[in-house]
């Protein structure tokens, strides 16, 4: 499959993607751990089946010192033991307002209660915005066929410039 369509060779979405990764750098530099940021973007992609994604948040994670061990289990987060309780309360959340479509009611109780344990109100501002986002970044992604496998390590830097 070849991607249908460049969203940076198009002038009005490379105006778009400017916009869209300044509030990707906005979450990046928020008081949210960046090993979290990475596992919930990797968590929301694998739901959302977009390889583009999870190829460039695997990787990044792994460039930042994340083990391989817990980028291999983000899938089956809840029947593993390597993630603390605020990442497990953070995948909870992502996975819940990821699937909304799946007749899901939505984010639970039970699971804002614990992340609000678990997070400072900056924190959890970051964490529902990244949610978003990386919900928006799987879909755009996903409706025109970009493939996983190409992506390096910072590859998009210059487009937080």
């Amino acid at each position: 499959m070849d991607a249908r369509f460049h969203l940076f060779d198009n002038e009005f979405a490379a105006r778009f993607a400017k916009r869209f990764a300044g509030a990707g750098l906005l979450i990046h530099q928020s008081s949210l751990p960046r090993s979290t940021q990475e596992l919930v973007s990797l968590r929301a992609s694998q739901i959302n089946g977009c390889g583009h994604c999870i190829d460039m948040h695997t990787k990044e994670a792994a460039a930042a010192g994340e083990s391989a061990v817990r980028l291999h289990l983000v899938a089956a987060w809840r029947e593993s033991t390597v993630f603390t309780e605020a990442e497990r309360a953070a995948l909870a959340l992502t996975e819940e307002g990821t699937r909304l479509a799946d007749a899901h009611p939505g984010v639970c109780d039970e699971t804002w209660s614990e992340v609000r344990k678990h997070y400072d109100d900056d924190q959890v501002a970051a964490l529902v915005c990244l949610v978003a986002l990386i919900n928006a970044a799987n879909r755009l992604a996903v409706i025109t066929h970009q493939r996983g496998g190409a992506y390096e390590p910072g590859m998009f830097a210059a487009a937080f410039d």
